[in-house]
């Protein structure tokens, strides 16, 4: 038996004395996508930062990729986890070319300072042709779209073959046709047979593609609901998730909110 991706069990995290998160219990088997739904101040980003071990649980359990916290080298742990966000895209050089902050992602660097060979590059292209953005070679990080850095980011992690892959709010500020385009592209890296597990992590339920079989949704630091996402994102329990009602439609595998 396969070990769970993801492990939290009973996991609390507090700050000054006040729940941030509170008996979180969550498991994600290999093979399965999730996406993670909440409203902003949520306690999703806290979510995140238990499972790269950026905090440690106040109580509970909390195990990924098969190691429990506790008898792992955190920092070894983190190279096997892609975290695309769009706080990074603030910490990247702008000068840098397009290509060499896909390069950087092999050795999780801000700038290119390790050597690369001819291999590397080969893999970097792919991955840009993947997801759309090999035009920009040679571009420099500052004269792209939004949706381009994005694009960018995701390769980036990419490079580095992680096993968990987390998009956190990955299509925030993107126009529809650049939301689009990068979901297309999430798609693609999600049907190739050596995809890492993906988490998005969204407060927009149509950016949730058939691809994420599961849904967690968080509610005031609190799992209210956790399953299959084509049982989760129906009429009747949105509207008592988002505490006001609303009605689910659907468009070719995906879920659309609008109010009755």
């Amino acid at each position: 038996m396969q070990e769970n991706v993801i492990e939290l069990d009973q996991v609390t995290w507090t700050r000054d004395g006040k729940p941030i998160v509170s008996g979180i219990d969550w498991q994600v088997a290999r093979g399965e996508h999730w996406a993670v739904m909440g409203l902003n101040g949520s306690g999703k980003t806290t979510i995140l930062n238990l499972i790269n071990g950026y905090i440690w649980p106040t109580s509970g359990r909390v195990s990924v990729l098969g190691h429990p916290f506790g008898t792992v080298d955190l920092r070894q742990l983190r190279k096997s986890i892609g975290w695309v966000s769009s706080s990074l895209q603030e910490r990247l050089y702008p000068s840098s070319r397009a290509e060499h902050i896909v390069l950087s992602g092999k050795h999780a660097t801000i700038g290119l300072y390790d050597e690369v060979d001819e291999t590397d590059q080969t893999r970097a292209l792919e991955l840009m042709t993947q997801l759309g953005c090999a035009h920009l070679v040679g571009r420099t990080y500052q004269t792209c779209s939004q949706g381009e850095k994005q694009k960018l980011l995701i390769a980036r992690a990419l490079m580095a073959s992680p096993q968990l892959l987390i998009l956190d709010e990955a299509c925030n500020g993107l126009d529809f046709l650049a939301r689009e385009s990068l979901l297309a592209g999430i798609a693609e890296i999600a049907a190739r047979p050596d995809a890492p597990t993906l988490l998005l992590v969204t407060h927009h339920i149509e950016e949730i593609l058939p691809i994420f079989t599961h849904t967690l949704m968080i509610r005031r630091g609190e799992v209210f609901a956790r399953g299959r996402t084509d049982e989760l994102l129906q009429s009747e329990t949105l509207s008592a998730f988002f505490e006001t009602p609303v009605h689910v439609g659907r468009q070719r595998g995906r879920a659309w909110l609008s109010l009755p």
